[in-house]
């Protein structure tokens, strides 16, 4: 008989990592998680390594090697998309930067139909469960100290920073103490999910810690091919591992895919749009036209200047320094394999219309892409640009009965006015910071897009031509009470079915402005409590800043 387990989780990536240790820290419950991917081994370099993140990108073993339909506004390029293969999912091969978005963020989320408990005054109490931030002060009301996620905070000491954040000024944008507290407009070091010089993923935080709990079993390479219902309850789970099928019965089904692999698992498993359903081959459990729809991305560009000044992080981009890196970080946790690069940056409105940052900025003192291809030219930096909130949404849509074959997204970047307009309001703001006489010490001209792009339309075309996720899909079956909703915001539960919860990015009703992970993160937080009864934390009505007139 198949064993049965009061919770299956299906998907040991960010927030499955963190369910399985706080539903498993009550011994009476047994929890099973399954991971499609490998295991996050304590000798993978790649993973550990702070620096050596761009390696597992595109790697079948690390990678799951997603593409996007041919994109329609970008010259009908497939937008290749990165998904974590391994325990710990994407938070094993990420950037690992943590931002919580913008306090008003949570306030929009709220403002839906039956979406009130999830505004910042409920959510600021699990940002804060969670973590661990190093660099604040301990009276701190916006930051927690008691939490799994150790946080340290980005030193940002390279002469190219300090630059930086004195042209920012020089622009008329502010500092601002800490990105994650009161003020997120403005500039600063970032926090980052880095220990001691070492990669702290969501698996190394909350699941291997408790690893040795006897209700708790993880179970890697374990393929998640459909959940099993009686009527519409969902009663266990069907996978593939090593070679044979295997079924798992639970008392409660909790689905943590992430925003491609969950609603394609909801869609195969006969929950979705009936007729879609239909059209390739599913017979259709439960009608639920939201499941795959509201996709919603960060598109990003580079924007990359030449150094007059050997300054940069370039010469360790050269195979001959890097024995001495792995040296100098395999025995002491230091040097340039200790960080992530993506040590500060910031956020700003680009016009006065919106209420607050619509850009995020990430500067590196490098000039790099995120798969670790450089350009010609030696010393260089760049910022990551790009609008936080667009209005353009997409989709994900099973095409087979196969769970191997990879759903159809499309994201429609560019699609909207709204989308076109802030982009090139983002191209501007970028090069009014990076031309600031605080620059000129360092500026050797911009080699991407360069000086001949100029016009509104020649820069949405480089950025058609050049722009890349920032690896933030969500949205895909979202939190809400309308029609085309797909979970409940109370319960985590799919509407309409019984037993069968959903808890990753996909539930998010909108895209927060910032990298994704911290989000994700206080999401699991908050359904943990959810989904075991208990009493939610005290709601924190604290202040936040809002600009003038907003």
């Amino acid at each position: 008989m198949a064993p049965t387990y009061d919770f299956v989780i299906i998907g040991g990536g960010s927030a499955g990592s963190a369910l399985a240790n706080r539903l498993s820290a009550d011994p009476a419950n047994r929890v099973l998680v399954l991971e499609a991917g490998r295991s996050d081994y304590p000798w993978d370099v790649f993973i550990h390594m702070p620096a050596a993140l761009t390696f597992p990108i595109g790697s079948r073993f690390y990678d799951w090697k997603y593409e996007s339909e041919p994109e329609p506004h970008m010259n009908g390029r497939r937008i290749y998309h990165a998904r974590g293969k391994v325990l710990g999912g994407s938070s094993s091969i990420n950037g690992m930067i943590f931002q919580r978005g913008n306090p008003m963020d949570y306030e929009r989320w709220a403002s839906d139909p039956g979406m009130q408990t999830w505004d910042y005054a409920h959510c600021l109490p699990y940002f804060k469960r969670m973590e661990n931030c190093l660099a604040a002060e301990p009276d701190d009301p916006y930051r927690g100290h008691d939490g799994p996620l150790a946080l340290e905070r980005g030193p940002a000491t390279n002469p190219l920073f300090t630059a930086f954040f004195e042209a920012v000024q020089q622009a008329g944008y502010p500092l601002t103490e800490d990105v994650n507290g009161f003020q997120q407009e403005g500039f600063a070091p970032f926090d980052r999910n880095i220990r001691r010089g070492r990669r702290l993923s969501a698996a190394r935080a909350y699941l291997h810690p408790v690893m040795n709990r006897p209700n708790l079993e993880v179970t890697t390479r374990a393929f998640v091919t459909k959940i099993l219902f009686e009527g519409k309850r969902a009663v266990g789970v069907e996978y593939a591992h090593r070679g044979s099928t295997h079924t798992a019965r639970a008392g409660e089904v909790v689905l943590c895919g992430g925003a491609i692999n969950s609603p394609q698992t909801l869609q195969l498993s006969g929950i979705g749009n009936a007729n879609e359903l239909k059209a390739v081959g599913v017979t259709p459990l439960h009608d639920l036209p939201g499941v795959g729809e509201h996709l919603q991305d960060h598109l990003e560009v580079y924007i990359q200047y030449g150094s007059k000044q050997p300054v940069s992080m370039q010469p360790y981009l050269k195979l001959r320094h890097r024995p001495w890196i792995g040296f100098q970080w395999l025995f002491f946790r230091k040097g340039p394999g200790a960080t992530n690069h993506f040590e500060g940056g910031g956020f700003t409105r680009s016009n006065d219309e919106v209420a607050y940052p619509n850009l995020m900025f990430h500067f590196l003192p490098i000039a790099v892409r995120y798969d670790g291809s450089a350009p010609a030219g030696g010393h260089g930096y760049q910022v990551h640009i790009g609008p936080m909130y667009s209005d353009a949404r997409g989709s994900v849509k099973v095409t087979s009965t196969d769970p191997g074959v990879h759903p159809a997204l499309r994201f429609n970047y560019l699609s909207t006015e709204q989308d076109r307009r802030e982009w090139v309001e983002a191209v501007h703001v970028a090069r009014g910071i990076l031309n600031q006489p605080a620059m000129d010490a360092f500026n050797a001209g911009e080699t991407s897009p360069g000086p001949a792009v100029t016009t509104d339309q020649e820069i949405l075309d480089w950025v058609a031509k050049d722009g890349e996720t920032a690896l933030h899909p969500s949205c895909t079956a979202r939190m809400g009470t309308d029609d085309m909703s797909v979970v409940d915001p109370f319960t985590m539960r799919v509407h309409g079915t019984d037993g069968l919860r959903v808890v990753d990015a996909s539930v998010m009703p909108y895209v927060t402005n910032g990298n994704i992970y911290a989000p994700v993160m206080m999401v699991a937080e908050k359904a943990a409590d959810l989904i075991l009864g208990n009493a939610p934390l005290v709601p924190e009505h604290v202040g936040f800043y809002r600009a003038r007139g907003t």
